[in-house]
């Protein structure tokens, strides 16, 4: 498994077990679910922390804050929404 694998791998069993300790579900499309996982993953290999691949990473350290998977919106977007914006995350 190269590197990449085992991070995908790792933080879908990061957010399998957030899904469940928070009663949300994991997207049930495995291909969308694979994109997001993959977004994240390539974040995390890039920038070195979890950002949501559905949102932009700017220059400022503290709005990025934000934007570290869960973001800090996702559970506003379930409840309104029924899902997060990635589409990672549903009620």
């Amino acid at each position: 498994m190269d590197e990449k694998e085992k991070v995908k791998q790792d933080i879908y069993e990061w957010t399998a077990k957030y899904a469940e300790k928070k009663g949300l579900q994991l997207n049930a499309d495995s291909e969308m679910l694979d994109l997001v996982i993959e977004g994240l993953a390539n974040n995390k290999i890039k920038y070195g922390k979890n950002y949501c691949p559905c949102r932009i990473i700017s220059e400022d350290d503290k709005e990025n804050r934000k934007i570290i998977c869960p973001c800090i919106y996702h559970l506003d977007e379930i409840e309104k929404d029924g899902s997060c914006h990635c589409e990672l995350f549903f009620k």
